[in-house]
């Protein structure tokens, strides 16, 4: 038995040698049965029922909690994306922490192309499957996903408790667009055509009572309108940088032999 060791010997008869030692039986018998493997499976299954039970009941649960609060941001987001209250209703159920005291600051939302892939979808020959692009509105933390479409977002002003009455007041709405696929394009426009012409209309600055007589907030309009001058600028340097052509290199280098073949092309 030693000297089959030593030389490698049959593989087959020392695992058998081997499982006796341990056991006293084959090595077959050490290894883990099958059903126990076709167990664990079935309870994967259920616990992933289960789940989706779970989350089908609290989101129904959500859903009776609708109130005019939530019909408030359903109806904007609606009108400012086109898509039916149905819809976005199906999207805004999904989260509960943005009405809480001292609750999440931002709300947002992405509507834009999402690989949706069908459960029909037949393998590829190279194994993967057909995957379609499809508008979907789903909320996001904005950290996580691309940004390709259409934001839509809502903003607290303070920590007050948000109201079906004091919805209105306490929670903005915007939307900014990169359906074109240009982030800085549409953060241009957001700026210049939307966010500067109502800061520069605002009348109510809070404690700053003179308002955009105030100093300060000239100084801060300014430098809003600079960035937004720098941040056209940088986008046209972009857009208009220059594309090198790619060169074919073996049509100049073919013909070189020999060191002094390279020195005189050069």
């Amino acid at each position: 038995t030693e000297s089959k060791y030593r030389h490698g010997g049959n593989l087959k008869t020392r695992s058998s040698e081997l499982g006796s030692a341990v056991t006293g039986s084959s090595l077959t018998t050490v290894l883990p049965a099958s059903p126990t493997v076709k167990k664990s499976k079935v309870l994967s299954s259920e616990s992933r029922e289960e789940l989706a039970k779970q989350a089908k009941e609290t989101k129904e649960e959500r859903r009776a909690q609708i109130d005019g609060r939530h019909r408030y941001l359903i109806s904007r987001l609606a009108d400012g994306i086109d898509l039916s209250e149905q819809q976005v209703e199906e999207t805004i159920i999904s989260d509960n922490k943005f009405f809480a005291p001292c609750g999440l600051k931002k709300l947002l939302f992405f509507y834009q192309d999402v690989l949706q892939q069908k459960s029909n979808a037949s393998l590829r020959p190279d194994g993967s499957t057909n995957n379609l692009p499809q508008k979907n509105l789903f909320i996001t933390m904005g950290s996580t996903e691309d940004f390709t479409g259409t934001c839509a977002f809502f903003l607290r002003t303070s920590d007050e408790v948000i109201t079906a009455s004091n919805v209105s007041q306490e929670v903005n709405f915007g939307m900014f667009d990169c359906s074109n696929g240009n982030i800085l394009q549409g953060l241009e426009f957001f700026l210049s055509q939307i966010m500067i012409p109502a800061l520069k209309s605002q009348q109510n600055w809070g404690a700053v009572k003179e308002g955009l007589k105030n100093s300060q907030i000239q100084e801060f309009l300014y430098a809003v309108d600079k960035f937004v001058g720098t941040l056209s600028s940088s986008r046209q340097n972009i857009e208009d940088k220059i594309q090198l052509t790619k060169v074919d290199i073996d049509v100049y280098v073919r013909n070189l032999q020999n060191p002094s073949d390279y020195i005189t092309a050069g």
